[in-house]
């Protein structure tokens, strides 16, 4: 098996998480309001917020394509990254704990955890290795 740096693990979890993002995010603004029912979520009319909250997450692409295209050069994105991850995930718990609990809500907070973790593990390899240019 080789043995990739962890620049290049890196480099293809944002990738990933770009993917991610922006495949929520395109859902977020194109599925009819009665759709998100399904997912645990009252119908709501008004789809402000439901397409806010796609533009979010295709603002977040352009930051994980950023930082992926080459994250030695762009710690400070790759911080950034995974701190908005562990604001989600508190925002998401908190949002389940007091307000809605739904398995989408507690889900998507798991999701973020994981996601913010690997880049923060990612994040610390590249620092032992030396990679960050700074």
């Amino acid at each position: 098996m080789k043995n990739y740096t962890a620049d290049t693990l890196m480099r293809i979890f944002l990738y990933l998480v770009a993917l991610h993002s922006f495949l929520v995010g395109l859902l977020l603004m194109l599925l009819p309001p009665d759709i998100m029912t399904l997912f645990g979520y009252a119908l709501v009319n008004e789809r402000f917020f439901q397409i806010q909250a796609g533009v979010f997450h295709l603002v977040m692409v352009l930051a994980y394509l950023m930082a992926a295209s080459d994250p030695a050069r762009r710690q400070i994105l790759v911080i950034f990254i995974y701190r908005v991850k562990f604001l989600a995930t508190v925002f998401l718990f908190s949002y389940a704990l007091f307000v809605q609990s739904s398995l989408t809500i507690i889900g998507s907070g798991l999701g973020d955890l994981i996601m913010g973790a690997i880049v923060l593990f990612l994040h610390r390899k590249m620092k032992e290795e030396g990679l960050y240019a700074y």
